[in-house]
């Protein structure tokens, strides 16, 4: 690790400790069960879009039009569900499609026809911003139990029973010693150095700690959400592929150097555009969340979302030119801006106000990516 990555690191621990001291001041409830619990819905939903957007920036790409396609997929299947009366998974998947087909789309247009990401992506956002509208009639959609097939609702009111949370603590506890045993050895196995079993063990035992004090918290309040689970599942699939398979090396490699991976024989166009094609699930699956914890599709939707993701990613340490950051920093980051929109609105701040915040951090984690890409 460069001296640099290690203060940055650093920097974001220490301003993530702060951020929740203030608030923990400044509010009377920030650090109840029942706002801690809300908190971690809200992460989940920034964290799983930032996840989404992390694949695209890795091979030096971005998307302006992933809020608008949240609002898009979301009211999709809440009219699908709520006035045409569909099953709610067949909702779903129609959803699904339609954001992998656009998705995909998006990146043979950025490939195949060498046009910038930046105009693709924004012009998608206005289409998609039009369609949203055009699908809900710029009406308001209500999302409730009791008017449809309530299972899109479910994703942030179901909450797992306290003892299932238990016992999903073991099971997370059980793979995260299993991966850290299996990761030494392959590491051994190649001749790479190996961390002290002492800094392992460490590692290790702070994980499960904040685990254990995470699902005890939300245990207060009604359980660990749905929306959590929901998460960890797509965190997962997302640092194995980024992590543990060819295609996520290729994201590494192009972002590096674009010219290099073309020589090496990396199928550049097909590896990008597959990168747009998971984002485009991610949005959906985002999406459906977002809309069903606002309560209705409404034409707000969505606003804003694009940069929330991107803040999250440069903020945890990936790069906007790509070939440089990590799942767990991506988490960190969607972390820091949910509780700050969280701890912004006990507070009762005015909307204007907290533009004015998001677009300070975001300037503020784009400077970051800045200072510490100089050599």
């Amino acid at each position: 690790m460069t001296q640099k990555s290690s203060i940055r690191n650093y920097s974001i621990a220490i301003g993530l400790i702060l951020i929740w001291i203030f608030f923990s001041v400044a509010t009377d409830n920030f650090l109840s069960a029942r706002n801690l619990s809300m908190l971690s819905i809200e992460l989940a939903v920034t964290a799983t879009l930032a996840l989404g957007m992390f694949l695209i920036l890795l091979p030096g790409q971005i998307d302006l039009s992933v809020g608008s396609g949240v609002g898009l997929i979301g009211g999709i299947a809440a009219v699908l569900i709520f006035q045409h009366q569909w099953n709610a998974v067949a909702a779903m998947l129609v959803g699904v499609v339609v954001a992998v087909v656009l998705w995909a789309l998006m990146g043979a247009l950025i490939t195949k026809q060498r046009m910038p990401a930046f105009v693709i992506t924004l012009g998608g956002l206005l289409i998609f911003k039009g369609l949203f509208w055009k699908v809900i009639a710029s009406e308001t959609v209500p999302v409730v139990a009791g008017s449809g097939d309530n299972a899109l609702s479910l994703l942030t009111t179901f909450y797992l029973p306290p003892t299932l949370g238990y016992v999903l603590l073991a099971a997370l506890a059980l793979l995260i010693v299993i991966n850290n045993v299996n990761a030494r050895k392959q590491r051994a196995a190649y001749g790479f150095q190996v961390e002290s079993w002492q800094i392992s063990f460490l590692k290790v035992f702070v994980t499960i700690q904040v685990l254990m004090l995470a699902i005890l918290v939300m245990n207060q309040f009604r359980g660990v959400p749905l929306a959590v689970l929901v998460l960890g599942v797509v965190t997962y699939i997302v640092y194995v592929i980024t992590s543990h398979t060819p295609f996520g090396r290729y994201l590494y490699a192009i972002g590096g150097n674009h010219e290099a991976a073309v020589l090496s024989g990396i199928p550049v166009d097909k590896v990008i555009i597959g990168a747009y094609a998971l984002l485009g699930c991610i949005v959906a699956i985002t999406g459906f969340m977002q809309t069903a914890y606002s309560g209705a599709s409404t034409t707000t939707i969505g606003n804003l979302m694009e940069l929330d993701a991107i803040a999250a990613c440069v903020i945890g340490g990936t790069s906007l030119v790509g070939g440089r950051g990590n799942v767990l920093g991506v988490l960190i980051g969607a972390l820091i801006m949910a509780t700050l929109l969280n701890g912004m609105t006990l507070m009762a701040v005015s909307p204007e106000t907290k533009f004015i915040a998001r677009g300070g951090v975001l300037a503020l984690a784009v400077w970051l990516d800045v200072y510490f890409s100089r050599k």
